[in-house]
C-alpha cells in the first residue's frame, strides 16, 4: 500500500472526505498515468467509496460500473474481487433507488456468488440482502413481497449461524427483513 493510499484511507476513516477525495483524485490520476491495473481498481473503489460518502451517489455509480466491468474481463465472472465489484455497483443501483437495474446485475451475479463462494459466503449474504430489498422497496407486488420475506428469512437465519446476530450484515438483514415483513402485512 503505498503513501498516498493510507493518506487517503486515513482522512476517510477520519470523516474527512473532501480531504480524501483530493488524495484520492491525485493517486487515481498517477495511477492512471502509469496503467497500474490491479491499484488502479483499488484507488477506484476508494474513490467511489469516498463520492459516496460525500452523497456524489452518481459518480460513485459510474466508478462502481468502471471498477465491475474492469475486473469482469480482466479475472472473470468468478473471481472474488469481481463479485465484490458487482455488489458494490448493484447496492450503488439500490442507492439510488434504480431497482430495476439492481436486481437485473443480482439475478445475474448472484447465483455466480453462490456457486462459487457458496451459500453461508459473506458477500453471497449480502448480494442476496441487497436484491431482497430491491424487491421490496420498489413498490413491490405481492409475489415480490413474498420472495423478499423468504429471501431475507433464509439470509437472516444463515448470517445469524455463520456471523451471529451482533454482526452488523446480520443487523441490517433483520432491519429490513422487519420492515418486508410491515409491507407484506399492509398489503395483504
Amino acid at each position: 500500500m503505498n503513501a498516498m493510499t493510507v493518506l487517503g484511507q486515513g482522512l476517510f476513516a477520519a470523516s474527512r472526505h473532501e480531504d480524501a477525495l483530493s488524495v484520492q483524485e491525485a493517486e487515481f490520476s498517477i495511477l492512471r498515468r502509469l496503467g497500474a491495473s490491479g491499484l488502479f481498481f483499488a484507488a477506484q473503489s476508494n474513490l467511489a467509496n469516498t463520492y459516496h460518502a460525500l452523497g456524489r451517489n452518481e459518480e460513485a455509480l459510474r466508478i462502481r460500473r468502471d471498477v465491475y466491468s474492469g475486473r469482469l474481463k480482466l479475472f472473470g465472472e468468478e473471481h472474488r474481487d469481481t463479485l465484490t465489484a458487482a455488489s458494490n455497483y448493484g447496492t450503488s443501483f439500490r442507492l439510488l433507488n434504480r431497482f430495476e437495474e439492481a436486481k437485473a446485475l443480482f439475478r445475474k451475479t448472484m447465483p455466480v456468488a453462490q456457486r462459487v463462494l457458496g451459500e453461508s459466503d459473506q458477500l453471497t449474504l449480502k448480494m442476496r440482502w441487497v436484491y431482497a430489498m430491491a424487491l421490496y422497496l420498489d413498490g413491490a407486488t405481492l409475489d415480490d413481497l413474498c420472495e423478499a420475506v423468504n429471501m431475507l428469512e433464509a439470509t437472516e437465519r444463515t448470517a445469524r449461524r455463520v456471523l451471529g446476530g451482533a454482526h452488523p450484515l446480520t443487523a441490517g438483514i433483520e432491519v429490513d427483513l422487519r420492515g418486508s415483513r410491515a409491507e407484506l402485512r399492509e398489503l395483504k
